[in-house]
Order: C-alpha cells, then structure tokens, then sequence
C-alpha cells in the first residue's frame, strides 16, 4: 500500500514540475501601451463588471477586446469589478431565497383520483 502512495505522490510532484516547465516557456504580452493614459478606479471596474458577459462574448469574436483593464488602480478597481459582475452572490440573493420558499400543491392536478383499470 506504502508504495501506491509514493508513486502517487511521485506522479503528482513530477506533473507539477513539468507543468512549471511548459509553463515558463509561455508567451508574455507586452503591456506597456495599456499602462499609458487613463488609470482606472472603483466606478471604472464596477462598469466593466457589468459589461463583463458581453466583453465575453466579444472576446470570443475580437482579438483587442478584453475583460479586464490592465490600468487599474489595483484593489478598488478589483472589488468594483467582483461587485459589478455580481461576485459572490451579492444581487442574486432575493431570487434564490423566491424560489426555495415557493410552495407546489400536488393536489391540485386532475388525475388524483383516478381509478387504475386492469
């Protein structure tokens, strides 16, 4: 049993190894035109959180769209974007809250008290 561990944890230390391996030899992006300009705040993120599903699907179709301003002021630019977007479930609490305390009559349905025919 002692050795199905440690060949185990040997496949999962050497996957990792090799993960950082092909990983290091990815492409970096310059971004240095992007950190020019305008530096984007909490309202900026809490904007593009909202618009994230369709810069999604933009991104799909367009190389120059992104989700995500690379000019940020850091922090409140991320909480604006998590807020926008709906992040941790903070706008969507009364629906699911409507929906688990709906109650279905089941007595009401015209086959109750139908008779079995053999």
């Amino acid at each position: 049993m002692k050795t199905f561990q440690s060949k185990k944890y040997l496949l999962l230390i050497s996957s990792a190894i090799l993960l950082l391996a092909v990983t290091g030899c990815a492409k970096s992006e310059v971004i240095d035109q992007c950190l020019t300009g305008h530096s984007y705040g909490f309202f900026g993120g809490l904007w593009h959180g909202f618009i994230a599903p369709f810069d999604f699907i933009g991104m799909l179709f367009n190389d120059n769209i992104t989700m995500y301003a690379q000019n940020n002021n850091g922090g409140l630019y991320a909480l604006g974007f998590l807020l926008g977007s709906g992040g941790w479930g903070f706008f969507g609490g009364k629906g699911v809250n409507r929906v688990r305390h709906s109650k279905i009559n089941f007595n009401t349905q015209k086959f109750d008290n139908a008779e079995i025919v053999e």
